[in-house]
């Protein structure tokens, strides 16, 4: 009997092993489940919670968001007028001081929370877990998502750093930090952290911060001040309000100008053309890293997205009609006359050494047999330097490799030159086509933004037109509607499905419920297409009346048709002219549901607790219609997580302060049970505290991170976002995530009159190992920003050259794991 006791005592001993390795699990006895079992369901409850700190992480990051993006109210004088002021809205925060402080802390707080609770719960003893997650984090941030990050933008596109003197001083920190880490454990006083150690390992933190913030002031190179250019980066055009009187991210004359630019289409409501040009404001917004950091974690959770999700249907417009292209530079457009060359005015009040570049007309017609088509880039402004630009074809009904041959490079404007004339193969097939289009956009290296920028005509419409037929002539919009006050309705008259010889076409004016003379000036004439004229204007006088009518009407009709040519489908337009008020409720009405487009997307919009259980219980927030699977499997893993943080306080709550301590909060109690889990599952597989750290654990507090740097690389125009800020997180977690511990134990142990032991065998191995993929890692990011074959820049470029620089990053990385699990192990002797 005994000894059956003793057999049972045994074999439940040994399945319950590790369970003295938490600090919290486990929760109840684990005898009677078999360790493979036992280390299944450790597993997946580890991944659970990484999902978890995911989605408590995003709460923090927009209450960090909202906090950073506070402005303030100054006056500021006049420079135009004396004794008068400018009230002008500023930044609170510095960005740079932003990015380095509250937003590193951001996207490093599980890494770094973990090291303290290790320490405090191991009662001030080292551990292996925390300070091995901090060094395994840096090697993945460094090497894997710098892999991902080149190798995702697709060639030969590229991302340069913007800020390259802060990139330079955060990137000597990055490494020093680690340098400092290895002196500290087996240089000065081995295995021993002392007092003035620690708390100069913590003031590091404050000193990168003031280092980068004069590195961004260029206060180590000597510049003379200019202070008109500093007025101007000051005073900027008054934002525009709405009735309600809160501020709008748009100009209403922007807006008109879209609606004017995308035509009077039948087939789209008011709120679709909103979602459409809230899409294109999205896409030139400035955004930050910790907003692409959010939209990483969503992914991930299937959560409401910060970037425009456009149906089917409007996601084809916006791909061929609506690129994102800057607004103001103050440029008025006129008219163009049959499709030809077009003028611009331009009020040039910024930069005098500034030059802007656009195309010379925003649409081209070729005929097939001509093989061959030029568009002209004209320069503007300052010409006195040369400068560089590319240009890129897209598919419209024609295909490249079918009917044009594709574009896609980078071209020189020499000193002195105010034009360059580029030609684009168009194929010859010898059968009749429709008449068939692709795009040519217009854009700018990067490096270029310092010496110019792009105007509003970036985009070129090409026209192939069918070579042996005269074609049809008609009206491009079957309605268009015009302001009483508009001076004259212009109505474009299209040619299409051929433009051989020259043809003639009449036109003429009939009242509807508009009457001749009385609101408009009637018209009966001709228009002349000389042969590959593809269009014409016709103006027709508005006269205002200045009084209060209800919308009017007339015709205008196309008849007589010579030279061979016919009247197309469209052979009448309808115009009607509505009243300034009429057209101005309009405009407000559409502004309004653009404003609420655009707030959808803001991670600092107001919002209520009944809002925030909303989208916690919906996929996408509500987005059904743009939903995918993938957004429902995410959405139903994340489900419970999602709505226990709904009881979070919102961002409007005191500024976001309250939201920001209630997600730590929450962030500290789910860290503390990751160490548990994360501990106890290596024990059960038989991995080392050290191994397990800078292999489950590193990867899981870094997937947010990961996602967040691939979609920052794919939207921003600069690669600070994607790669600038790991390299800062790397340093901020040694100064914080070891210095905050170790200031805390290395207090308690000098008032035991003991000191603070830290056993860095393992873990100085490692800072060794990562020291040197991340020397080598850097000097292939400098031969990227330098070298040609790569395109000039840290990110993209190439296909070859920049998929070889993956793979390199990826070995290294593998060589970090493989090198530090053999030493750790006993296979190196160290």
């Amino acid at each position: 009997m005994s000894t059956e006791y003793a057999n049972l005592t045994t074999v439940s001993c040994q399945r319950f092993k590790c369970s003295g390795r938490g600090l919290i699990l486990p929760f109840g006895n684990e005898a009677c489940m078999s360790i493979q079992l036992r280390a299944v369901l450790y597993f997946i409850f580890l991944l659970y919670l990484f999902l978890g700190i995911a989605i408590i992480a995003d709460i923090f990051m927009s209450s960090i968001e909202t906090i950073t993006s506070r402005k303030q109210k100054i006056r500021y004088p006049d420079p135009g007028e004396k004794d008068k002021y400018l009230t002008v809205e500023v930044q609170l925060w510095n960005a740079t001081v932003a990015n380095l402080t509250l937003m590193a802390l951001g996207s490093s707080s599980p890494e770094i929370l973990l090291s303290i609770i290790e320490i405090v719960g191991n009662r001030f003893e080292a551990g292996e877990l925390g300070p091995g997650t901090i060094v395994g984090s840096a090697a993945y941030n460094l090497l894997m998502i710098c892999a991902l990050c080149i190798s995702s933008i697709k060639a030969p596109e590229t991302r340069r750093i913007k800020l390259y003197n802060v990139f330079l001083v955060t990137s000597f920190f990055g490494f020093f930090a680690y340098i400092w880490l290895f002196i500290v454990l087996s240089v000065i006083s081995k295995d021993v952290v002392d007092l003035w150690e620690a708390i100069i390992t913590f003031l590091m933190f404050p000193l990168v911060v003031i280092l980068a913030y004069l590195a961004e002031k260029n206060f180590f190179i000597s510049k003379e001040i200019n202070m008109e250019e500093e007025e101007r980066t000051l005073i900027l055009t008054p934002p525009e309000v709405d009735e309600t009187g809160n501020q709008r991210v748009f100009r209403k004359e922007d807006l008109l100008q879209f609606l004017r630019d995308l035509g009077q289409s039948t087939s789209l409501s008011l709120e679709d053309k909103a979602q459409l040009f809230a899409a294109k404001l999205s896409e030139s917004m400035p955004r930050s890293r910790m907003q692409y950091r959010i939209e990483g974690a969503r992914m991930l959770a299937g959560g409401k997205s910060l970037f425009p999700n456009l149906p089917g249907k409007l996601q084809e417009i916006y791909q061929r009609a609506v690129k994102p292209q800057p607004f103001g530079g103050a440029i008025l457009t006129d008219h163009e006359d049959g499709g030809r060359k077009g003028s611009s005015t331009f009020n040039i009040d910024e930069n005098p050494h500034m030059a802007i570049l656009e195309f010379a007309s925003s649409s081209y017609a070729v005929l097939e047999r001509e093989q061959r088509v030029t568009v002209d880039v004209t320069r503007h402004g300052y010409t006195a330097s040369a400068i560089r630009f590319r240009l890129d074809t897209i598919d419209g009904t024609a295909t490249a490799g079918e009917d044009y041959e594709k574009l896609s490079e980078e071209f020189k404007m020499e000193s002195g030159q105010q034009e360059k004339k580029i030609t684009i193969h168009v194929i010859d097939d010898n059968q009749w086509e429709p008449d068939e289009t692709f795009f040519v956009k217009l854009s700018l290296p990067e490096g270029e933004e310092k010496h110019a920028k792009v105007s509003s005509k970036t985009i070129a419409l090409v026209t192939i037109i069918n070579d042996d037929e005269p074609g049809f002539i008609q009206f491009e919009e079957s309605i268009t509607i015009v302001k009483e006050s508009v001076g004259k309705a212009e109505i474009k008259v299209a040619r299409v499905n051929g433009a051989d010889g020259r043809v003639t076409v009449h036109y003429r004016t009939k009242d509807i419920d508009a009457r001749a003379r009385k609101d408009y000036q009637p018209a009966d004439s001709e228009l002349v297409f000389e042969h590959g004229e593809i269009s014409k204007i016709i103006a027709i006088p508005i006269i205002n009346d200045m009084e209060t009518e209800k919308d009017e009407s007339f015709v205008v009709e196309l008849y007589n048709p010579t030279g061979g040519t016919q009247i197309g489908k469209h052979a009448k337009t309808v115009v009607t002219i509505i009243n300034d008020d009429d057209y101005k409720t309009m405009a407000n009405k559409m502004a309004s549901l653009v404003q609420g487009d655009i707030d959808k997307l803001s991670v600092t919009t107001t919002t209520t607790w009944g809002q925030q259980f909303r989208e916690a219980m919906n996929v996408k927030g509500g987005d059904l219609e743009t939903a995918k699977f993938s957004h429902y499997v995410g959405h139903s893993l994340s489900f419970c997580w999602k709505v226990l943080f709904a009881f979070v306080p919102p961002t409007s709550i005191a500024g976001g302060w309250l939201t920001f301590f209630v997600s730590l909060f929450f962030i500290v109690i789910l860290t503390a049970i990751v160490g548990d889990v994360a501990a106890i599952l290596g024990c059960l597989i038989g991995l080392k505290d050290s191994i397990t750290a800078i292999s489950f654990v590193a990867l899981g507090t870094s997937l947010p991170d990961t996602f967040g740097s691939m979609i920052a690389a794919k939207n921003s125009k600069t690669a600070d976002d994607a790669i600038g800020s790991i390299i800062v997180s790397n340093s901020f977690n040694v100064f914080l995530g070891l210095g905050i511990p170790w200031l805390i134990a290395a207090v308690y142990w000098e008032s035991q009159n003991l000191p603070f032991t830290v056993k860095a065998d393992d873990l100085t191995f490692s800072v060794l190992v990562f020291s040197i993929c991340c020397v080598l890692g850097m000097i292939v990011l400098i031969f990227r920003r330098f070298l040609g074959i790569f395109g000039k820049a840290e990110l993209g470029g190439p296909t070859i050259p920049k998929y070889i620089c993956s793979i390199f990053f990826v070995l290294l990385w593998i060589g970090y794991l493989t090198l530090t699990g053999l030493q750790a192990y006993g296979y190196i002797k160290w």
